[in-house]
């Protein structure tokens, strides 16, 4: 890169130490990236599925090889618990064997059957082309395992990547990016740091864009990937809600609905951050969940030591928190464990508030941080309109001892994912869509071959079954006797009762009488 004169200082957010730089990759810089990225496609293209497969293999034994360096600089610019830390490289490495063992069969042809006995002439095909170059872009709080997320499908279907990720935590995607040249991987796979302007030219030239982040940034990248009409997926905030019925197994759900706001101290896009718990077991689950959230351990890691809850990613993320516990408790929430920083770097205690409702910002507004704000409701019916009651849709969870009472909820709610008796388990099954309604984001990734297809043009191709003649009937000069033929033969084909045999509504449209 020629243009880069700056650097950006990655600090540890539990002790502000400074633990690295990298460089701010100029516009031009990006442009030259992606030029440089269409030259190398086509061959990566061209080796297919199975080619790319061992490159992709060679990186998942990279990523087992160096799983607890990977973990030391995913610590060090997160302050994560070492539990957390470790999660994103397992994570990242059941990913790539997933998609590259599958490739070869999510990429295959497909060849559809045809609408009606007429179209059995043709053998039909749809094939599918990756796009040249993805971009993605990504956030802070998964720093190798949401690059891993989407880079290694777009990989996988044949696409060179480019990869900007979030400027506060660049540190993991730089060593990614170490490893696909150590194992001397071909050259399509770059990452440029950087912030705004940065993720702006990735933007700006790449044939498709994957976003993770706020809702008001996707909007931005929507807006200008439909001015250069190019596709986009996007994952935005949530605000997802847990419902506690009252025939749930109340410790599970206090323990897991505990683990599914706290996770990560709060900063996940799918982490609990309402629930709704009918009137019947409200004072039980509510004393149970504030135990279970009192006992855990705060406090930053290295590779001996054994917290829970880490901090959070930076002062603006603290302030956020702080915000929404402060406005509720003033509007007449109370405090039942936690709810103030802890005065250490970025650490928040975690939380739990009760007596809110959907008028304080910590229930209306994406919290993202180690608060879990509970309702009581009188029923199954009050808990489903207020979980709806939401701008976003990312995901929901429903704890109940009755399967088929879970399920009937789970498809009441307006969420793209629902977990029964569990938080996140559809984060760790590939086969499903992940994908939010609302202003949670457009479009979706995995569901198994679609997570990859996502990343190609679909191509229909027809080919001849039968000997051909030299025109066909529809071909110039036009011949409205001709055309009769045609017609009833697509009506006996296609339309219901006495309509596909009226042969009189055919003739007059030629003119008949």
């Amino acid at each position: 890169m020629t243009h880069i004169d700056q650097v950006i200082d990655v600090r540890n957010p539990a002790t502000g130490e400074s633990v690295g730089t990298v460089p701010v990759t100029d516009p031009d810089d990006v442009a030259a990236a992606v030029r440089e990225l269409r030259l190398y496609q086509p061959e990566w293209e061209a080796i297919g599925p199975n080619g790319r497969k061992e490159w992709l293999l060679k990186l998942q034994d990279w990523l087992i090889d160096n799983t607890e360096h990977l973990a030391d600089v995913l610590q060090s610019e997160t302050a994560k618990p070492r539990v957390d830390a470790l999660i994103d490289p397992a994570f990242a490495v059941d990913l790539v064997g997933y998609y590259a063992r599958r490739a070869a069969k999510f990429l295959g042809d497909d060849h559809p059957s045809p609408h009606s006995p007429l179209a059995r002439v043709k053998a039909l095909t749809v094939t599918y082309r990756p796009y040249q170059v993805v971009g993605v872009i990504t956030p802070w709080n998964f720093p190798l395992a949401m690059p891993a997320i989407d880079v290694f499908p777009a990989l996988a279907a044949g696409a060179a990547v480019i990869l900007k990720p979030s400027e506060v935590t660049p540190l993991s995607a730089v060593e990614l990016a170490r490893g696909w040249a150590e194992i001397g991987a071909p050259p399509v796979f770059k990452v440029v740091t950087g912030a705004g302007a940065t993720g702006a030219a990735v933007v700006d030239n790449a044939d498709y864009v994957q976003f993770t982040g706020s809702t008001a940034t996707g909007r931005k990248i929507a807006q200008a990937c439909a001015d250069r009409m190019v596709p986009y997926s996007l994952e935005l905030g949530g605000k997802d809600p847990a419902i506690v019925l009252a025939d749930a197994d109340l410790d599970r759900a206090a323990h897991g609905i505990a683990f599914g706001g706290m996770f990560n101290a709060g900063q996940v896009c799918i982490s609990v951050e309402r629930v709704y718990v009918e009137a019947p077991v409200y004072d039980e689950f509510v004393e149970k969940l504030t135990a279970a959230v009192a006992a855990l351990r705060q406090g930053a890691d290295d590779r001996e030591s054994r917290n829970d809850v880490g901090a959070l990613a930076n002062e603006n993320q603290l302030r956020i928190v702080e915000r929404h516990v402060n406005e509720a408790v003033a509007a007449g929430a109370r405090v039942t464990t936690g709810g103030k920083p802890t005065g250490v770097g970025t650490f928040f205690e975690p939380t739990v508030l009760v007596d809110v409702d959907h008028s304080m910002s910590c229930v209306a507004e994406e919290t993202f941080g180690p608060t879990l704000p509970v309702m009581k409701v009188a029923d199954e019916d009050e808990a489903v309109r207020l979980a709806n009651d939401s701008i976003y849709g990312l995901s929901a969870s429903v704890w109940t001892g009755d399967r088929t009472r879970g399920e009937r909820v789970a498809r009441r709610l307006n969420a793209g994912a629902v977990n029964i008796n569990d938080v996140f388990a559809n984060l760790f099954n590939f086969a499903m869509p992940m994908g939010g309604w609302g202003k949670s984001g457009v479009g979706a990734r995995w569901g198994g071959a679609a997570g990859i297809r996502k990343y190609c043009r679909a191509q229909a191709i027809t080919a001849p079954k039968l000997p051909t003649m030299t025109k066909e009937l529809f071909w110039f000069p036009y011949d409205m006797n001709k055309l009769v033929v045609a017609v009833a033969a697509m009506r006996l084909a296609g339309a219901r009762g006495l309509r596909r045999v009226d042969l009189a509504k055919v003739w007059r449209l030629k003119g008949g009488k």
